[in-house]
């Protein structure tokens, strides 16, 4: 994920969080397992057939679905097509820049994708509209508009709302307007390692000053559809066990409270 554009935190900063959470706190007061305020606004694009923006903390993304029919793949001919692509845009950061998707953005895409996909929680078979031959392709769009950290949780909590809100333009193909037919909804919960401590949904600081990172992707019936680490440190496995306890937790605790 972006560092600071310094590089590193003061020394003053980093001995902050680091003595705060060997008391059990993180620097803004937060527990170790416990989110930045959230904020969801579905159909936040009026013009789209799906779209939400949500604000994780200070970080903000917009979500955009776009739905058109087209050729499906050769090795899946009878099933819609899901695309992701997230853009950091300038505005957000001061190290963002305008071009082509960088590695990050990249990365993100592919993680948010992933629990997406791997749940299955678009059921895209019934996205056939003439099998082998056209299909409903669903673009999702993610530009981050500021942040502050923890870039796979806001698009993905983005993302959800957005293709939850989705209307699939069946009158474009001579049939009826459908809701996009969702299955479940995924939770993705990011967790980085600060020292010897696992904390949830990092927040800038924390991300400059970790050494590792996990995602686990979780969905209601408690099962894992996707984990991704990043960065250069290591998990053992009771790390890895208490990443995948602290996920389900909170996933669960999100979806009740966000999508009912």
């Amino acid at each position: 994920m972006p560092r600071d554009e310094a590089g590193i935190l003061s020394e003053i900063k980093r001995d902050f969080i680091l003595r705060r959470l060997k008391e059990g706190k993180r620097g803004d007061g937060r527990k170790p397992d416990e989110y930045r305020e959230i904020s969801i606004t579905p159909n936040y694009v009026p013009r789209s057939p799906g779209s939400a923006m949500v604000c994780l903390g200070k970080t903000k993304v917009v979500a955009g679905i776009k739905v058109e029919a087209g050729e499906p793949f050769p090795d899946t001919p009878n099933q819609g097509v899901l695309t992701t692509n997230v853009e950091l845009l300038p505005m957000a950061f001061p190290t963002f820049e305008a071009g082509p998707p960088n590695d990050t953005s990249i990365e993100i895409a592919r993680v948010v994708d992933r629990g997406i996909r791997e749940s299955k929680m678009i059921d895209i078979e019934s996205l056939v509209i003439e099998p082998a031959k056209k299909v409903w392709i669903v673009f999702v769009d993610i530009d981050v508009i500021d942040f502050d950290g923890n870039l796979i949780d806001a698009c993905t909590l983005g993302v959800l709302a957005a293709l939850k809100s989705t209307i699939v333009p069946g009158s474009k193909e001579g049939g009826k307007d459908f809701p996009l037919p969702i299955r479940n909804t995924p939770v993705a919960v990011t967790m980085v390692k600060i020292g010897d401590t696992l904390v949830a949904d990092p927040d800038l600081e924390e991300e400059q000053l970790s050494s590792a990172r996990i995602t686990v992707s979780t969905t209601e019936d408690g099962h894992i559809r996707a984990m991704q680490k990043g960065d250069v440190g290591e998990f053992s496995m009771e790390e890895i066990r208490k990443a995948i306890n602290m996920s389900s937790n909170l996933g669960k605790a999100i979806r009740e409270k966000y999508f009912k």
